[in-house]
């Protein structure tokens, strides 16, 4: 086993609002891909913390987070980078129409699970349809599950 091997540590946030989910559409390499508000931790920061930080940057939405859907793990066929993703589902609260997004991002987009589901091909990965059936089936875990220590 290689000592070198670590995990990349990723957040993302089902956001979901009369029916329509809100999903970043963001230049990869020249494609347009379709995510969650999603990134990756940053020192010194909780994972909701994170999440939140995530939704705002790419989509300029304040969100709440209201429980944890999954934590999964992943690793790109595409890279072999393995991934471990802590999905969050929260409410949005308000808009900033002045936030600057993440460069990359094109839109952030409302969709339904049905619009989510006919871009399959367009999906950053396959956790995306993943977390939302689960967040419609109603998986959940509190928050109260999460420590964090400085």
């Amino acid at each position: 086993m290689s000592r070198g091997w670590l995990p990349r540590v990723t957040v993302a946030a089902v956001i979901e609002d009369d029916g329509k989910f809100l999903m970043v559409e963001e230049d990869i390499y020249g494609e347009k891909i379709l995510n969650q508000p999603a990134g990756h931790l940053e020192q010194g920061e909780t994972l909701m913390e994170a999440a939140v930080r995530e939704t705002l940057e790419e989509t300029g939405w304040h969100i709440e987070i209201q429980h944890l859907i999954e934590f999964s793990q992943w690793t790109s066929p595409n890279s072999d980078k393995h991934y471990l993703r802590s999905c969050f589902a929260g409410k949005a609260v308000s808009f900033d129409p002045n936030q600057q997004l993440d460069d990359g991002i094109i839109q952030a987009i409302w969709m339904t699970r049905d619009e989510v589901a006919e871009n399959l091909n367009r999906l950053r990965s396959p956790l995306v349809l993943h977390h939302i059936d689960h967040h419609i089936n109603g998986k959940k875990t509190d928050t109260d599950v999460f420590s964090y220590y400085d």
